[in-house]
């Protein structure tokens, strides 16, 4: 007999038409479910005592040892109220000993046509206690009433909804048993329940889930409730790759994965799945738009964009008059050159205009960048939706163009000439990796771009940078002969390729500046500095997630964060150090100690005067200094950084770089010392006034590799076994003075994922990945070769790597070895080709300068 008959059977017995009933067995045990509406008066007792005698009589044989009775009122989910009788076994049949009918409570034909109508067909939410032996059955269990939400499709859901599913499914049963009752009743009322009874890892859990807000519990309900429906369906929903591991339990390591950002996780697991740890999250202004006065570290936008745009015109000026000053001889028209200029400032005119509609075709080609609505927006981020809307309404803006780009990759930017024709274009990664107050605080900084007009002040300054190149390449390519004028020519070019340079890196520093400032305008108008500080570290996450995510699954990677870099809202190429910290623990602890290298060693300060954004650790810094305007505790104890970072060794950090910084460029000051020094020779009359020089200027430069190198790869005592995030967190590392080192991991790939031969390597240990540089004895050439017939033999295997650390804005290993478990061993040859070149130079030198 189904379960289905057996209600009808016990229905009809009961003869009562104002009560519906539902029932379910498992094993020994028979759960009923008494449906009545709200107005009526029931007598429990008789209830009781009447299912309590009808169960020991069922027909068919049927054996019930545990009753359990539940009542609700229609159109509810939970019950009322539960009875558990232990039932004696007897074997008459149900309708000859049926106790009488328990009077029913008057009801109007309305409501009962009401009641019906609002009447579902499964038993609801956990009301069973079954036993420990019976396997469980999930699909009982609901916390919705519109079905429709659990075969319908839904758009992926937040990171933080699919940890929730992940850590539910990866309890055990029992714990399932014990979690699922106070899940039905939280989401039913919405209030804290008791947790005394459950064990510490599933009362922080619960904890966790019953802080979140509205809208996210909603959302969990749905997900929890679609999971329990269908488990394997909801699993490759949000992710996950083992469907398999329905009674897996959490491991040690994996007692709080939780949903909300209120508690961490040191699994490893959730990570390769590609959600993100959670960060402890800090506080957030209840008041927005408070204005915060800016962090010293940004500067002035103003005073920036005033003095690049300002040098950049003087030297377009000097130039252009030094120029038509220099002309005076024939043969050399200024005409080209006029036009060349007014060429130049026509097409960036042109290109400014334009440059939205030209960007919309590129990006579309690129990337299928898809247009969407605030509406769409708001579904996946509805904070997000109410900032744009706040800001268009504050500074009197048009609604920028709205973008999405189906990639993994976590980023936004913004483009347009000006704000009536800006686009703002983000990510799916965006709204996977970050939750919804984080996703707001990113559309906030992008729209600080619009709102400070900074991206058309960045068409100009490369207008007039393009400029500054185009007299260069045409006044070294109209250069004749050895006369007089081409010598002033060529002075000329030299100054002109100086102000190329200069205005480049002015262009670099006013990029900096204006992210600092959309930093600012987002933390003003959102209120939630500590979001947004939050929001830089999971993108670099999420950076390093999906790029080793592809690989695993063989895809080609994807060319959205190198193709938009200059204009994302992080440089992608600085998230290696702050994602490996991130991914050991989501402890701002332990992020910190990576952001005292950002902070405190001047080699950071001399890499980013080549990097379109600032640091992260000093972005972050900027931000707490935001968030303790506000009065509120700061996601990164960045104060406990600088004092660390005050305890450090200034004589080791700062005593001699500036001997580094020469050594690091001794080849050029070598060849520079050797002009110098042949001056003298200059004057001679005979070949030696050729030879001298020439031979002084090969044989100091020569020299001064030999030192590079010297200094670059030190020798081997014996490197110390170390991991990857200890490298990462030395604040004293440099790109010159290699830290010998050796790792124990496995190589997961190439350097480059998208070359096929290429020779640098990734190995990843337990604490992050790294890339590992080779060098062939045989130049480039062995290099290709390395790459395409050797480095697949070392992918996937298991092994150690001795080399020399280094740290710029992204950290690396120039490898000297690796050798795997399987006895594989490849070396690798940085010094040979220094040592060889500059010894061979020293000789060539000497030669010359003899003759």
């Amino acid at each position: 007999m189904t379960d289905t008959e057996l209600a009808q059977l016990l229905q009809k017995a009961l003869a009562n038409e104002h009560l519906t009933l539902q029932l379910k067995r498992q094993g020994t045990q028979l759960m009923i479910m008494i449906n009545r509406s709200a107005d009526m008066d029931l007598d429990f007792k008789i209830l009781t005592d009447w299912f309590t005698t009808a169960a020991k009589n069922l027909p068919g044989g049927i054996t019930v040892e545990r009753l359990n009775l539940y009542s609700r009122v229609y159109g509810e989910q939970n019950p009322d109220w539960r009875e558990t009788v232990e039932c004696a076994v007897s074997k008459s049949a149900v309708a000859a000993d049926a106790p009488a009918t328990p009077p029913p409570s008057r009801r109007t034909r309305e409501q009962e046509t009401i009641a019906a109508s609002q009447e579902t067909t499964e038993i609801a939410d956990g009301y069973e206690e079954q036993s420990s032996d019976a396997p469980l059955d999930l699909k009982q269990y609901r916390f919705i009433r519109n079905e429709l939400l659990l075969k319908t499709s839904l758009p992926a859901p937040p990171a933080t909804i699919r940890t929730l599913v992940r850590f539910f499914h990866q309890l055990d049963p029992s714990d399932k048993r014990k979690v699922l009752p106070l899940l039905s009743n939280f989401f039913k009322a919405g209030t804290p329940s008791d947790l005394s009874s459950l064990p510490d890892h599933l009362q922080s859990w619960m904890q966790d889930l019953q802080q979140w807000e509205e809208k996210k519990t909603k959302d969990a309900s749905i997900w929890l409730s679609r999971y329990c429906a269908y488990p394997e369906k909801t699993l490759s929903e949000i992710g996950e790759s083992d469907p398999a591991t329905e009674s897996r339990p959490p491991q040690a390591n994996q007692v709080s994965p939780s949903p909300h950002p209120g508690a961490s996780s040191n699994s490893q697991g959730f990570f390769r799945e590609g959600t993100p740890p959670q960060i402890s999250k800090a506080g957030r202004a209840v008041q927005v738009g408070k204005a915060l006065k800016v962090a010293s570290v940004a500067g002035n936008l103003s005073m920036a964009s005033a003095v690049t745009l300002s040098l950049l015109v003087g030297m377009v000026f000097v130039l252009c008059i030094a120029l038509v000053a220099t002309i005076s001889e024939s043969g050399f028209t200024l005409s080209w050159l006029v036009f060349g200029i007014i060429g130049a400032i026509v097409l960036n005119l042109l290109i400014f205009f334009l440059s939205p509609w030209i960007m919309d075709m590129v990006q579309q080609i690129l990337y299928s960048t898809q247009w969407i609505s605030l509406s769409q927006v708001e579904r996946s981020s509805p904070e997000s939706a109410a900032v744009i809307r706040r800001v268009c309404a504050k500074y009197n803006l048009p609604e920028p163009r709205l973008g999405l780009i189906y990639d993994d990759n976590p980023t936004a930017f913004t483009y347009g000439s000006l704000p009536s024709t800006a686009r703002l274009v983000v990510s799916q990664g965006l709204f996977t990796y970050l939750d919804d107050d984080e996703a707001a605080t990113v559309y906030a900084h992008e729209l600080g771009h619009i709102v400070h007009w900074d991206f058309a002040v960045m068409t100009l300054a490369s207008t007039l940078v393009q400029i500054t190149y185009l007299i260069y390449t045409y006044i070294n390519d109209s250069m004749r002969g050895d006369n007089q004028l081409s010598k002033k020519l060529r002075n000329l070019a030299l100054l002109a390729y100086i102000f190329y340079v200069a205005g480049s890196y002015l262009v670099l520093y006013l990029s900096r500046v204006r992210e600092y400032f959309a930093d600012h305008f987002a933390a003003e108008v959102t209120g939630n500095p500590n979001g947004l500080s939050r929001a830089l570290v999971k993108i670099a996450y999420g950076i390093l997630e999906v790029g080793e995510r592809q690989r695993e699954r063989g895809e080609e990677p994807s060319r959205l964060l190198e193709g938009t870099r200059a204009l994302g809202i992080y440089d992608p190429k600085a998230a290696t150090s702050t994602a490996t910290a991130y991914r050991v623990a989501a402890d701002p602890v332990q992020v910190g100690k990576v952001f005292l290298w950002d902070l405190f060693n001047p080699w950071a300060f001399w890499m980013e005067l080549s990097s379109t954004h600032p640091l992260t650790g000093k972005r972050v810094r900027a931000l707490t200094t935001y968030a303790e305007q506000l009065g509120l505790d700061t996601e990164f104890d960045m104060g406990r950084v600088v004092a660390q970072g005050k305890h450090l060794d200034r004589k080791r950090l700062y005593g001699g770089f500036g001997l580094d910084l020469a050594i690091m460029n001794a080849p050029f000051i070598g060849i520079i010392l050797g002009i110098l020094i042949s001056i003298p020779a200059w004057d001679l009359d005979s070949m030696q006034a050729l030879t001298i020089p020439l031979g002084s200027a090969i044989l100091c430069g020569c020299i001064g590799v030999l030192v590079k190198t010297l200094v670059m790869y030190p020798g081997f005592k014996q490197a110390p076994t170390t991991t990857i995030i200890k490298a990462m967190s030395n604040p004293y590392a440099s790109p010159l003075r290699g830290i010998p080192l050796r790792l124990e991991g496995a190589i997961i790939g190439r350097g480059d994922a998208g070359y096929k031969f290429g020779s640098d390597l990734k190995l990843q240990d337990s604490t992050g990945l790294i890339f590992l540089h080779y060098a062939s004895r045989f130049g480039p050439l062995g290099n290709f070769l390395f790459g395409a017939s050797q480095a697949d033999t070392l992918i996937g295997q298991q092994g150690q790597a001795v080399g020399w650390f280094r740290r710029g804005v992204a950290p690396w290993v120039d490898l000297q070895e690796v050798t795997t478990q399987r006895g594989q061993k490849v070396t690798s040859h940085h010094t040979f080709w220094g040592l060889v070149l500059g010894l061979a130079g020293v000789v060539i030198g000497i030669v010359i300068m003899a003759f």
